[in-house]
């Protein structure tokens, strides 16, 4: 790892440099480094949550809201989560050279294209530093350099993490520049970056809406941005009630700060009355703030409290413990609240009806697209795919989880005996 004694431009050829490296080393060379990476991760504990104690302290001093201080905040089992992660990813299989596929023209050339690594990977994220570790070991398993620019709000957390990572990475005999912090919080820095087109091959942002509008405004690198989660759950003429309140409620209440969570329920009109007094009730219980249409508020128990719900609260991730809620005529009518207010992340429907299941996923246009299970599940680690950089809502060039195939690229590799063109 480098430092910020450097400029950008120098960390970034240094990067470069380091990414032809990895993409010529081993998978056991990679996997072993990650592992060691772990190692440090478990045996600097201590280090690491005295320096998260800092950032802890000054974000609620700063007002830091309580989902950004939730998603700073690092504790033993997090940690500990985090070296889990890592050697999941070290046990992966490697992504590397691996065949999509091939053939053989009819002029004896043979034709394959294999998974290559992209090159130089810049992740820019806020508040979290367990992403100081994820992108760094999905980039190395990868083969791609990492570019890590965390925010000034973890700068002790990112601090520790990437010195015990570069420690880790150099004993493995990989290059330090494998991984580089840049400091956090510049817009300089991300000018740099978003420009940096001859250095930088993507830009992954994990962040809100301020940091997507200043990448957007100054990128010319392309990037995937792993975008806002305004998620639903409708619940179905033909859903199970009691499966329906737990999906709602581990899907609200879990955690709620951050994307995969639930902003709304939706509930089709025939079940609201059997259905919405208990569950309600279950999400005021645990310190859900409900913010109901006209008709879920009617529905709504004399002892549960519900303020009146606009377009702008179905439009919004709140990433807190509140919630809308809209009673709809029909599975075409939650499916449309959605393709109007949802953000392409995360949907789920309740129901024991196949067909609406079925068009319910083929019709809902999001990443993710659930029956009969909680939008929490949108994760690479719960998706079989170790950690994950983010969760990308667009179309090109990855979308869902952005884990190690995601951050590769591919080849066209060509043998022949001589073969010109005639």
């Amino acid at each position: 790892m480098t430092t910020n004694e450097q400029s950008t431009t120098e960390l970034l050829i240094a990067a470069k440099k380091a990414s032809r490296v990895l993409a010529a080393s081993s998978g056991e060379i990679r996997a072993a480094a990650i592992r060691a990476i772990a190692d440090a991760v478990d045996a600097g504990h201590e280090e690491i949550l005295a320096a998260n104690a800092l950032d802890v302290e000054a974000g609620k001093v700063s007002g830091l809201d309580d989902a950004l201080i939730d998603r700073l905040t690092l504790t033993p089992d997090r940690i500990r989560g985090i070296a889990e992660g890592a050697r999941a990813v070290a046990d992966l299989e490697d992504p590397v050279d691996e065949e999509l596929e091939g053939h053989r023209l009819d002029n004896g050339l043979e034709i394959r294209k294999v998974r290559r690594p992209l090159g130089v990977v810049a992740v820019v994220y806020e508040a979290r530093p367990n992403v100081t570790i994820d992108s760094a070991v999905l980039c190395l398993r990868s083969a791609n350099a990492a570019v890590l620019r965390g925010s000034s709000t973890a700068a002790h957390s990112n601090a520790v993490l990437a010195r015990l990572a570069s420690a880790a990475i150099t004993a493995s005999g990989l290059p330090a520049a494998a991984v580089t912090l840049i400091g956090g919080g510049r817009r300089e820095e991300l000018q740099e970056l978003g420009t940096a087109t001859d250095l930088v091959d993507l830009i992954i942002p994990r962040g809100g809406a301020g940091l997507k509008k200043a990448l957007e405004a100054v990128a010319t690198v392309p990037v995937i941005y792993a975008a806002a989660g305004n998620c639903h759950v409708y619940v179905d003429a033909e859903a199970d009630l009691a499966m329906a309140q737990a999906i709602i409620v581990n899907a609200k209440v879990q955690r709620p700060g951050v994307c995969n969570a639930a902003e709304t329920l939706l509930v089709h009109e025939s079940v609201a009355a059997e259905f919405l007094p208990t569950a309600l009730a279950a999400l005021a219980a645990e310190g859900v703030e409900l913010r109901c249409d006209g008709r879920a508020a009617a529905l709504a128990g004399s002892g549960v409290e519900v303020v009146s719900a606009t377009d702008e609260d179905f439009a919004t991730e709140f990433l807190a413990p509140i919630l809308s809620i809209a009673v709809v005529d029909s599975a075409d009518a939650a499916i449309a609240h959605i393709g109007r207010f949802g953000s392409g992340h995360s949907e789920a429907v309740v129901t024991s009806d196949r067909d609406v299941a079925r068009r319910f996923q083929a019709e809902v246009d999001a990443a993710c697209v659930y029956v009969n299970a909680s939008t929490r599940f949108t994760d690479g680690a719960e998706f079989g795919m170790g950690a994950e950089i983010g969760i990308s809502t667009q179309k090109l060039h990855a979308r869902g989880p952005i884990g190690l195939r995601e951050l590769t690229t591919f080849t066209y590799l060509i043998d022949g005996d001589g073969q010109i063109r005639g």
